[in-house]
């Protein structure tokens, strides 16, 4: 069963190269955080904010690619926690067809950031992250 999420803070420490995501559930209390690179934070945090560099970044290139081809992101699944690392899938659509396409949560959530896509996050790994 997946649970819808938010993305509930971002915390940036320009000191460090490990940055903090912090994912909340929509309709709970559950929380827990991602630990991300400063590279994936950076282009969460532009796209958050609506900031478009000169040049397309490696995200922004990928969303364009997508968008391009004429397919959506239609949901962010953060589906697996295994050894401490977190699993994600991109679910796109396109000419009725859905495509579920392996990623890392901090690219997956980078991606949508821009288009408003859902997360969503498998139970279990709720019930395991937030020990």
């Amino acid at each position: 069963m997946e649970m819808e999420a938010e993305l509930s803070r971002i915390i940036i420490n320009e000191m460090s190269d490990q940055q903090v995501i912090v994912l909340k559930e929509r309709h709970g209390d559950r929380s827990f955080p991602i630990v991300i690179g400063i590279v994936e934070i950076f282009a969460i945090d532009r796209r958050l904010k609506g900031i478009q560099p000169a040049r397309p970044m490696t995200h922004d290139l990928l969303a364009n690619v997508i968008e391009d081809l004429g397919a959506k992101i239609e949901k962010i699944v953060i589906s697996d926690l295994r050894h401490h690392v977190f699993y994600a899938t991109l679910h796109l659509s396109l000419n009725g067809r859905t495509f579920e396409i392996d990623a890392r949560p901090s690219d997956a959530i980078a991606l949508g950031a821009a288009s408003n896509a859902p997360i969503f996050v498998a139970d279990h790994v709720f019930e395991q992250a937030s020990q």
